[in-house]
This record gives structure tokens, C-alpha cells and sequence, in this order.
């Protein structure tokens, strides 16, 4: 029954291992880095700082010699830490004893299974100690650590294993097996990925006022070299990111010349999904006015030696400034409209002058036929002369005409009569003239 419960032993801190891995092991999932509030005047080159050491690409030409997991022994008697194995994840491993070579063992498929456990053939007494199993991924940027303490005793009924509350604690019979486990199966150890397919950095950008589930998306970079940018085309032209971004891991976004309606929140997104590395940093960035220094007047004095050197252009001392002109309005504007009120006056005065005069006119005609009828009826109540008489012949033209038989007692009657009938010279009267008299009297 010996064997078999040692087996089930060697399940239970395999399985005891595993748990103790994945608590203290695991990578970190998407994380805010950062959050600050810049401020930057208008008309300057503005720059948002994002930069990951963990994010520099790197390719692998030493055949995947980038993850290695090493064995190291503190305490004991043995004076200071030092190194027993380590292997690569290309297969390599190196024992740095001699007296341990054959004698301590690691899977040549620890980096394809995740089990970077080290079996220890016959525990010795110089082999109690503090081990540490370390997981070392230089591409990433990746250190792990697990501690198990190994005490070597004579008596099998001590043998066994427990957990102290932060390190596991082996008691192993002298001269038999040890089994110190490290498993660890995240794929970042396990697997190889076209890394530089997996990362990615991008800049999103929100106006104030904009929730983040709504920010625009400004550019992503690709560690393959592809960049895509979004937004309007003038946008482009002044926001960029270092073209050796990923070269050294400075993916800092520079927007020059910066104008007021660049303010808003940027954030700055670092994913590398082979590493499980997700950061985010978050800039609130401010616009603010230039600042314009006032040139100082020279002091009235006796030829002092302010006044003998003029005082320095502000905005050649402080080479970001931008000086404000103010230019005064045109004043041709306003001339322009007051053209086209003074013209619609005048349009309106000869429009109004000219049905003044059409009424005047017509009742200066109707005036004077009503004059004339007045004059002719007054006339009616005196002696009619006969030259009078001549201005209204026409209208007795029908009754000249008319034969009167008429008997008369003697000549001087008839002489007479023959008299008023017969037609008179024609006197001509300038009616128009008369008409003018009578309206200026």
C-alpha cells in the first residue's frame, strides 16, 4: 500500500501546486496606468505621453531562447542563493553542478504541457532549502516566481506535504523521490504566436461632453507596420505617432500645431494579446489662450541705459507663442449698406414726387371747366352784348340755319331782324388764357 499512497501524495501536491499557480501567477488583465490632466496653449506642438517597455517588439532570431525557466536553492547551510538547473523553451538545459547532473530532472515538455516541475531523485541532507521555480519571458517582459521549502527527515511517518499560508512545504524521506511542483499553463508560456500580429495600439478621442462608449477612434498601429487613421482629413496632417513606435515602445501622440477645438479626453490603448498585456492610460487635455507679454515702456530719464537698447520681441524669446491681431472691421461694409438705403429713399422721394405732381394736374384741368361753367352761368343774369354772344355762336349753329318767315310792318323791322340774324365776325379768345387769369385772381 506504500506505493499507492505515495502516488496519490505526489496528485495531491501536483494538484496543490496548480491552485497555489493560479493564484499567484496569473497575468494581469486590462488595467488603467494612468489618468492626469495636461494643459497646452494654442498654436503649440501638444504631446501625450504613452510609453510600455513591454510593448517592444523584438524579433525572435535565437530560435525561441526567449523564455527560460531556472531553478535556484537558498538557505540550508549553503550561504547565499545559488543557481542548480535551468532550461530554455527551445529544449535546452544546463545542470550547473556536477554532483547534480543525472540527479536533477525538469520535462523536455515543460514549455509545450505548462509542468516546470523539478524531480529530485535521492533527497540528500544538503538538499533542504528554500527553492524557487522562475519563469523568466524576455520578450514580454515577464518575471514569475514560486517558492516551495523542502525538508529531508528519516522518519517516513513525516513525510508529506502542506501549505503553510504562502509557500508550500515538502517533507520528504531521506534517500527517496522529491517532487517540487511548478506548473504554470497560460498560453504566454505554452505557446508561440506570430507576436507581431498581436499587438496593437490605438487612440481614441472624446469632445467634452461625449461619454467614453462613444470616443472617435483617431489611429491604430500595428506592430506589422500597418497604421490606419480615422477622422477628417485635415485631422490627419496634425496628429502623428513616431513611426519607430514599436522600435522603442513610445507610441506618444503629438498634435501640432494644437487649436482650441482639439480639447477633449484621449486615452491611449496598449493591447498585446500574446503577452495578456492591456493597459490604458487616460489624458484630459486642456486649451488655453496665449499668453502675450506686454513690452515694457522705456523710463523717461537723462539718456539712462534703458533707453539706449530696445526691449526684446516676446515673441521671439518664447518660441511656442502665438501673438493675437486684431484687425478692424472693413469700413467699406458699412458704406456699402448705407448706399442701398440712401438709393431706396431716393427711389421712394421720386416715386411720391411724381404722383404729386400726376394729381396736381389733373385737378388743375378739372379746375378749370369748372371755372368756365361758373363764368357762362353768372353771365346769364346780365345784358349779353353781342360780342359775347360770338363765344357760345356755335352752340346757336343749328338755328342759323332755320329759314324765319316772318311778316313785318315796315322795312326798319325787317332791317333788323335781318341784322340779328345775320353772322357776326368771329372774334378769336384764347380760352387757356382767360382760364389762368380767373385762377390767379
Amino acid at each position: 500500500m506504500e506505493p499507492l499512497s505515495r502516488v496519490l501524495l505526489w496528485k495531491l501536491i501536483l494538484l496543490q501546486g496548480e491552485c497555489a499557480v493560479g493564484k499567484g501567477l496569473a497575468t494581469a488583465g486590462s488595467s488603467l496606468v494612468s489618468e492626469v490632466t495636461v494643459n497646452w496653449e494654442a498654436g503649440t506642438g501638444a504631446v501625450l505621453r504613452c510609453q510600455s517597455p513591454r510593448m517592444v517588439w523584438t524579433q525572435d532570431r535565437l530560435h525561441d531562447r526567449q523564455r527560460v525557466v531556472h531553478w535556484d536553492l537558498s538557505g540550508g547551510g549553503h550561504g547565499p542563493a545559488r543557481r542548480l538547473v535551468d532550461m530554455y523553451s527551445a529544449g535546452e538545459q544546463r545542470v550547473y553542478e556536477p554532483r547534480d547532473r543525472g540527479r536533477l530532472l525538469l520535462s523536455p515538455s515543460a514549455f509545450y504541457d505548462g509542468n516546470f516541475s523539478l524531480l529530485i531523485r535521492a533527497a540528500e541532507e544538503t538538499d533542504e532549502g528554500l527553492y524557487t521555480c522562475n519563469l523568466h519571458h524576455h520578450y514580454c517582459h515577464l518575471y514569475e516566481s514560486l517558492a516551495i521549502l523542502l525538508k529531508v527527515t528519516d522518519d517516513p511517518l513525516e513525510a508529506g506535504a502542506l501549505w503553510d499560508g504562502e509557500k508550500e512545504v515538502l517533507t520528504v524521506e531521506l534517500g527517496a523521490p522529491a517532487l517540487l511542483t511548478c506548473v504554470n499553463r497560460a498560453h504566454v508560456w505554452t505557446d508561440r504566436h506570430l507576436e507581431e500580429a498581436q499587438q496593437v495600439v490605438h487612440w481614441d478621442r472624446q469632445p467634452p461632453g461625449v461619454p467614453h462608449d462613444r470616443a472617435d477612434r483617431l489611429l491604430d498601429l500595428y506592430a506589422s507596420g500597418e497604421r490606419r487613421a480615422y477622422g477628417p482629413p485635415f485631422l490627419h496632417e496634425r496628429v502623428t505617432v513616431g513611426t519607430d513606435a514599436f522600435a522603442r515602445g513610445d507610441f506618444s501622440l503629438r498634435i501640432d500645431p494644437l487649436e482650441p477645438a482639439d480639447e477633449g479626453t484621449y486615452s491611449c490603448h496598449l493591447h498585446h494579446h500574446y503577452c495578456g498585456l492591456h493597459e490604458r492610460r487616460i489624458f484630459h487635455l486642456k486649451v488655453t489662450e496665449p499668453v502675450v507679454e506686454p513690452r515694457a515702456r522705456d523710463s523717461p530719464g537723462n539718456g539712462s541705459s534703458h533707453s539706449s537698447a530696445p526691449n526684446p520681441d516676446p515673441s521671439l524669446t518664447h518660441g511656442h507663442s502665438i501673438i493675437n491681431v486684431i484687425v478692424p472691421e472693413s469700413r467699406a461694409h458699412f458704406f456699402q449698406q448705407l448706399g442701398y438705403v440712401l438709393a431706396t429713399l431716393l427711389l421712394f422721394i421720386l416715386l411720391l414726387i411724381t404722383v404729386v405732381l400726376a394729381t396736381r394736374k389733373h385737378r388743375v384741368h378739372r379746375g378749370g371747366y369748372a371755372h368756365s361753367d361758373r363764368k357762362l352761368g353768372k353771365s346769364k343774369g346780365k345784358d349779353v352784348n353781342m360780342a359775347e354772344l360770338a363765344v357760345v355762336s356755335g352752340d346757336q349753329a343749328p338755328y342759323r340755319g332755320e329759314d324765319i318767315q316772318l311778316d313785318y310792318k315796315n322795312n326798319i323791322l325787317k332791317e333788323r331782324a335781318e341784322l340779328a340774324h345775320s353772322p357776326l365776325p368771329a372774334k378769336n379768345i384764347d380760352l387757356d388764357k382767360e382760364f389762368r387769369k380767373e385762377y390767379c385772381k
